[in-house]
């Protein structure tokens, strides 16, 4: 399984202490400083089963500051978390097929 890792989140912390208290074996993906593919962005929306603005922290300054005012498309929106890293939620865990968003943590239970 992979992991999809901020280690200065704390929900990314916390999600990543819980499955390790479960035995879960993970690769664990910095994300913030290993650059995701378009492909493997796009296949981990697809495992989430939601559109690309799902995946948007529509919070940060970032998207206030140069998208939130802009109509993008699926792939726009997939380009800008790949260039501005922190505007994807976190934390993912992907299984196979499966992925979810660890907020709250438990919410991997369904996929592991």
């Amino acid at each position: 399984m992979k992991y999809y890792h901020n280690p200065r989140c704390t929900k990314s912390r916390e999600g990543l202490a819980y499955l390790e208290e479960k035995g879960i074996a993970l690769e664990v993906v910095l994300y913030m400083n290993e650059p995701i593919s378009p492909t493997e962005l796009e296949d981990i929306i697809d495992a989430l089963d939601i559109e690309a603005s799902d995946l948007i922290r529509k919070k940060e300054a970032i998207w206030k500051e140069e998208f939130a005012d802009k109509e993008l498309e699926e792939d726009e929106l997939i380009l800008a978390m790949i260039e501005h890293p922190k505007l994807m939620e976190r934390p993912i865990l992907v299984n196979g097929s499966k992925a979810a968003i660890g907020r709250p943590k438990e919410n991997f239970d369904a996929i592991i």
